[in-house]
Formats: C-alpha cells, sequence, structure tokens
C-alpha cells in the first residue's frame, strides 16, 4: 500500500539545485542613468555566464513585454549563454504558454537544448503578467482554457514522434512530425504556480515538474501544495517528481548593504505595478517583515540568506530553489557581485545546511 511523502522532507531521489531567475530589468549605468535595451540584454549574457562561472546549477529568463522588462525572446538569449558555456542548464522562467503556440515553444526548446547539448528546461506558466494577451490577439477571458489546452499539447510534443491532436484554441494536428526531434528524450518541463490549487493538479496529471513562485507572503503557505502534488501524482500514477521553489532577492556583503541596494528599487517597482496588478505599496516595516523568516524576499548577507532557504526548502520539501535575482536600477555591477556571492557563498552553505 503506498503513502504520500512528507512534504517537508524533500526527497533525496533528486539532487539538489541551486539557481537563478531573471526579468531581465533594465538595469542603470555607473552614472545612474538607464541603458538601452540592447546593452541591458548584452549584460544580461554576461551574468548568464557568470552564473556557471561560480558553481550554479541552472540560470532561467522569464518572458515579459514591456520597456522596463524587454526580455520578450527569452529562448534566444538563452542560446547566446549557451554558446560560451558547457555545464549549467538554462531555460524560462517563465514561458507564458497561453498566449504562445506550443508548437513552436516545443521548436525554439528543443532548438535549445540541441544547442546546449541536452542542457534545456522550459517551465511554463498562465502567465500572471498578462501584457502578452493583448500583443498576440488572445482574450483574457479565455485565460484558464489556454493554458489547459496548451499544456495538453506541450505534453504531447514532448512525447516525441507524430502528434495528432485536437482542441478548441488553435488549428488540430494530424500524424504531424515537428521538428526538431529530441537527441535524448524529453527536456525537463515544469509548470510555474503561483496560488492555483488546479494549477498544482494539471503539472500532476502530465507528469510534469511542479515550480512554486512565492513572490509574497509567508511561504509556508504553500506547503499544502507540495502535498496536494504528492497526493496527485500517486492518484494518476506518476513517479514523483520534484517540487521547486522561485523567489525574489538580493544578496550583498552584510545584510545592511543588500537592504539598502534593493529596498528603493523594490519600492518603485511595487508602486508601478501596482497600477495595474492591485499590489499593496510596502511600508518600510512591511519589507523588514517580507525580509524576515516568514516572508517571501530572500535579502541579505550570504549567511543570511543561506539559513532562510535551507529552512523554507525544508518546510516545503522542495530540492530546487531559483532566487530571482535583480530589480529595476540596480547596475550590472551589483547583479554580478549578487550572482558571485550566491554562487560562491550562498549555495555552498545551502548544501551544507541541507546535508
Amino acid at each position: 500500500m503506498s503513502t504520500t511523502p512528507d512534504p517537508a522532507v524533500p526527497d533525496p531521489q533528486f539532487p539538489i539545485v541551486l539557481g537563478l531567475d531573471t526579468f531581465g530589468d533594465v538595469t542603470r549605468d555607473e552614472h545612474g542613468q538607464l541603458l538601452s535595451h540592447a546593452h541591458a540584454i548584452r549584460n544580461l549574457v554576461e551574468q548568464g555566464v557568470q552564473a556557471e562561472a561560480v558553481g550554479l546549477d541552472f540560470f532561467g529568463i522569464g518572458e515579459h513585454h514591456t520597456p522596463d522588462l524587454p526580455l520578450s525572446a527569452a529562448d534566444v538569449v538563452l542560446s547566446a549563454i549557451a554558446a560560451r558555456t558547457e555545464r549549467i542548464r538554462l531555460g524560462s522562467a517563465v514561458t507564458v504558454l497561453s498566449s504562445d503556440d506550443p508548437v513552436r515553444v516545443f521548436q525554439r526548446y528543443s532548438t535549445l537544448n540541441a544547442v546546449s547539448n541536452g542542457r534545456a528546461e522550459v517551465i511554463l506558466g498562465r502567465g500572471s503578467s498578462v501584457d502578452s494577451f493583448p500583443l498576440f490577439g488572445y482574450d483574457l477571458q479565455d485565460y484558464e482554457e489556454l493554458f489547459d489546452e496548451k499544456t495538453n499539447l506541450f505534453a504531447e510534443l514532448l512525447k516525441g514522434g507524430p502528434v495528432t491532436w485536437h482542441g478548441n484554441t488553435r488549428a488540430a494536428l494530424v500524424d504531424q512530425d515537428v521538428v526538431p526531434h529530441l537527441e535524448s528524450g524529453p527536456f525537463p518541463a515544469w509548470i510555474g504556480v503561483g496560488g492555483s490549487p488546479q494549477s498544482v493538479i494539471r503539472a500532476a496529471r502530465y507528469g510534469f515538474s511542479l515550480m512554486l513562485a512565492i513572490i509574497g507572503g509567508s511561504p509556508q503557505r504553500f506547503a499544502p501544495f507540495s502535498q496536494l502534488f504528492a497526493q496527485a501524482l500517486q492518484q494518476f500514477d506518476r513517479p514523483a517528481r520534484p517540487v521547486g521553489m522561485h523567489s525574489p532577492g538580493h544578496v550583498a556583503h552584510t545584510d545592511e548593504q543588500a537592504l539598502e541596494e534593493f529596498w528603493p528599487h523594490y519600492l518603485l517597482m511595487i508602486r508601478q505595478v501596482s497600477k495595474t496588478r492591485g499590489f499593496r505599496i510596502p511600508t518600510k516595516e512591511s519589507f523588514t517583515h517580507e525580509i524576515g523568516p516568514d516572508g517571501a524576499l530572500y535579502v541579505g548577507s550570504p549567511e543570511t540568506v543561506a539559513q532562510k532557504i535551507a529552512a523554507n526548502m525544508t518546510e516545503l520539501g522542495a530540492t530546487r530553489f531559483d532566487l530571482k535575482y535583480g530589480m529595476g536600477g540596480l547596475s550590472h555591477d551589483k547583479l554580478m557581485t549578487n550572482i558571485e556571492l550566491f554562487g560562491t557563498k550562498v549555495a555552498p552553505r545551502v548544501r551544507e545546511l541541507l546535508g
């Protein structure tokens, strides 16, 4: 008789994975002037190369379509990073599948998988940022149906071989051979979940891994999602899959320095997005809570950040943590320091704390 795994115990069959995610925020030069989109993207390539140099496992880029987040073609940037690296895994964080074509997403990331010699991954999301919907002519009223159908098609594409599929949101496929073929089986696919139990169950149904996107509030409130995922995998007769966490943060040499560098840019960003997404404007007191043990932000010295990561990975039964680094306005130099400290100080300490 099977038993449901304890979500507070990371599954020993999955290795600990520590990586970085970025949304490609436009940064500033040494004089405080905003860089061009092209310059920011070139800097992003250097940041991905740096992530491998300091020993990290994964580097991901999230899809966005706004002037302050101009990473609308993450796979192209990841291919540039792949050409200059040998080991680090590369992927999306996330791909907004609801407003994309699953066939093209599969083709782009199977191409990245070929270029990188098998290092590609994809994290699929419904789209908490919905700028892509009007851009590509999708109706937000179809938000749920679009993601459900397109995830279904993407799962079929990952199986390899000719695909036959019918749905309401795109043209049917009949015995269609989709290229390029995968060289050694499907690349890892994850479902990014920010608060939807339906998406947790969807990940289990298709045998995808679960990435918990925790951007505010207590990480502990996501523990039931880990439990639900384990139960759903069993119900769908699927093998165990890893659970990962993605949260924002910033690492500097001291707690005080990290707070001083991050806080003003974080406040400005929340003020900007609150107009469209209804976020509450943070106060210094609420920010202090968010960077504390019960908040979702990982801001501080390497030891402070490592302790918090290890504690929450254990609490949620996660074997992967991706720090969403960067914030609009932070300089390239500060981001490179963040990457260096995360790779050389935080990651080894997390592994030590997790034994």
